[in-house]
């Protein structure tokens, strides 16, 4: 394998790749990256059981390639020496089989690499009938509502973000039995399967810091234990989380006793400061008390004080209520908002507290209020 290539191009595939490459991986062979050279391109190729990256980087301007080959390179080394090259480009030569040598006009690095015929099996195919979603659309899905995944392992499900497809709707739900998170988009092709899948939060977060905001469509291929995302010339793969999502339908009250208005930025600052004087960051309760159209907010800590923050906000009723909750469970749900109002409900001071925006009706939050008494 002999080629001449743009560092630039190199270092970015390089750097998606590399977020499949675990440090703490049992298989040490998976701490490399594949490297496969024909003709065609260069492909780069990352796994760790858990997530499989691969990038195809084609020919084209992007470099000279003297002979075809395939080999793996430890995937640390090779990143932090192309990232550190100042030349616009690198020469990567395999010499006896499995020396590496990387080299620019004043450096070279001699790596040991290992044979291609070591690296597992892994098989990134394409299913016949892939779900298609804008990029731009699935970003608001990830960002809006991934938050709402729990990290606690010996609920697995609930590390999941749950995607539910059929006809033309993409439903999707995150709780972590404290929250929910719902986002519900119409598909511009309907799909002819019906899906309900579990995908790990931590492996959509990654593939979504990887992507950029475009029109362009990301391509969803669906199996029984795992999901192929393609986007242009990056293939991420994920495995599913097996089991039964819990039923979050039921959770959504229809009625309400009372609904207020209010700036999302508004509310979010005032709640942010009346949580500043609670000992526990994690679980920082504030509670909020409706009086005619001035909204109260108050913590306190027995160690530190008391806070109290007023603001005006919109009633559709002359109803008034007095709940708590977790300032940062309502405070993620308020910034997953784009909009510059949103509608808060109360069914009840101990009934899920729901927000919704007139801008974005495909987006509902709800937050479980918490028993101070």
């Amino acid at each position: 394998m002999k080629l001449k290539i743009k560092k630039e191009v190199l270092l970015d595939g390089l750097n998606k790749v590399s977020k499949a490459i675990s440090t703490k991986n049992l298989i040490p062979i998976l701490s490399g990256v594949k490297f496969d050279l024909t003709k065609k391109g260069l492909t780069l190729l990352a796994s760790d059981n858990d997530i499989t990256i691969q990038v195809f980087i084609p020919s084209e301007d992007n470099m000279d390639i003297e002979m075809e080959g395939s080999i793996i390179i430890q995937g640390k080394y090779v990143l932090d020496i192309v990232r550190k090259l100042p030349d616009e480009y690198i020469n990567i030569e395999v010499v006896d089989e499995l020396k590496i040598v990387i080299y620019t006009e004043n450096s070279e690095f001699n790596l040991n690499g290992i044979d291609k015929s070591e690296y597992p099996s892994i098989s990134l195919e394409e299913s016949k009938s892939p779900v298609y979603l804008k990029t731009n659309i699935f970003k608001d899905i990830v960002n809006q509502t991934s938050f709402a995944a729990s990290n606690d392992e010996s609920r697995p499900v609930l590390t999941g973000i749950n995607f539910k497809i059929g006809g033309n709707l993409l439903e999707c739900n995150v709780t972590d039995s404290y929250r929910l998170a719902r986002k519900v988009i119409e598909l511009e092709s309907p799909v002819e399967d019906s899906y309900n899948i579990i995908i790990p939060s931590k492996n959509l977060i990654e593939f979504n810091r990887i992507i950029n905001e475009t029109e362009e469509a990301i391509e969803m291929h669906i199996f029984n234990n795992k999901i192929l995302f393609k986007y242009g010339n990056l293939l991420f793969q994920s495995r599913l989380i097996s089991g039964t999502y819990p039923n979050t339908s039921n959770l959504l009250p229809e009625d309400s006793l009372l609904t207020i208005t209010t700036s999302v930025v508004d509310l979010y600052n005032v709640i942010d400061r009346a949580s500043i004087l609670t000992s526990d960051k994690e679980k920082n309760v504030v509670t909020l008390e409706t009086n005619d159209n001035l909204l109260t907010l108050q913590s306190s800590s027995l160690e530190l004080g008391r806070a109290d923050e007023k603001m005006q906000v919109l009633k559709n009723n002359d109803e008034n209520i007095r709940i708590s909750f977790v300032a940062k469970y309502m405070m993620e749900a308020l910034k997953s908002f784009s909009s510059e109002k949103v509608d808060i409900s109360f069914v009840g001071e101990i009934k899920p507290i729901i927000l919704k925006s007139q801008e974005d009706p495909t987006l509902v939050q709800l937050v479980l209020p918490i028993r101070t008494y």
